[in-house]
C-alpha cells in the first residue's frame, strides 16, 4: 500500500519514524555508533525522549531499523537496474554506474552500510548481518542471473555466473570504498570506465 493511501494518523507515525531516523544517522556519521545517546537522538530529531522510545526499544534497535531501510533501498534500486530486459553488457555498464550515483545520493547511510558489510560492526550488533546479508545474496543471485545469460549468448566465457557476479561486486565495492575514504583521489564516477575494462576484459568471450 502506498502511503499517500493510509489513514493520516499512520502517515504521521511513518514521518515522524523517518525524521527520527535521519537525526539518528547524521549524528552517527558525525560521531559514531558508540558516541551517540538516545538523548541526543531526540534531541536532534525535536521529540520527547518518551516518544523515541515509542517507536524504538533502544539505540541498537533503532540503528538496526536504519541500517536495514538504507539496505533495502540500496539493493532494490541496483535490482532494479539488473531487472532490465536490455543486452546484458548494456546491463552490467548500467549497474557499475548505478552504484556511483545511489552513493552519491545517500553518502552518510552508504557509510554506515559499507562499514556493516565489511564487519566493522558485526559483533556488536548481533542478528543485523543475517538480515543485510539476505539482501545481498538476492542481489548476487540476480547478477549471476544476468552472467547466466550472457554465458548463454556466448558473449562471456562459459564461468560461473555466481563467481562472476561476486567478483564484480568486489571490484565494485572496492573502488566505493576508496571513494569513500579519498573522494579526490579515487572519484568512482571517473573510475567508471576502468572498472568495466578491468572486469569485462576478463570475462568477454571476444
Amino acid at each position: 500500500m502506498e502511503t499517500r493511501t493510509l489513514p493520516r494518523r499512520e502517515r504521521d507515525k511513518i514521518r515522524q519514524r523517518d525524521e527520527m531516523l535521519a537525526a539518528a544517522l547524521e549524528l552517527f556519521a558525525e560521531s559514531g555508533y558508540h558516541n551517540v545517546s538516545m538523548h541526543q537522538i531526540a534531541q536532534k530529531a525535536e521529540f520527547a525522549i518518551g516518544t523515541l522510545y515509542k517507536f524504538f526499544k533502544n539505540k541498537e534497535d533503532l540503528y538496526k531499523a536504519l541500517m536495514m531501510a538504507t539496505a533495502e533501498r540500496y539493493h532494490r534500486s541496483l535490482k532494479e537496474v539488473l531487472g532490465r530486459k536490455e543486452e546484458v553488457l548494456t546491463v552490467l555498464e548500467n549497474y557499475i554506474a548505478a552504484k556511483a550515483r545511489i552513493f552519491a545520493d545517500n553518502l552518510s547511510a552508504l557509510r554506515l552500510y559499507f562499514a556493516e558489510t565489511r564487519g566493522a560492526s558485526f559483533n556488536i550488533r548481533a542478528g543485523l548481518d543475517k538480515d543485510i546479508r539476505k539482501f545481498y545474496d538476492e542481489l548476487v543471485d540476480e547478477l549471476a542471473a544476468v552472467f547466466e545469460r550472457g554465458v548463454r549468448t556466448k558473449v562471456f566465457h562459459p564461468l560461473d555466473p555466481r563467481h562472476m557476479a561476486v567478483a564484480l561486486e568486489g571490484v565494485t565495492n572496492a573502488f566505493l570504498f576508496c571513494w569513500r575514504e579519498d573522494s579526490a583521489r579515487d572519484p568512482y564516477p571517473a573510475n567508471i570506465p576502468t572498472i568495466r575494462d578491468i572486469f569485462l576484459q576478463g570475462v568477454l568471450s571476444k
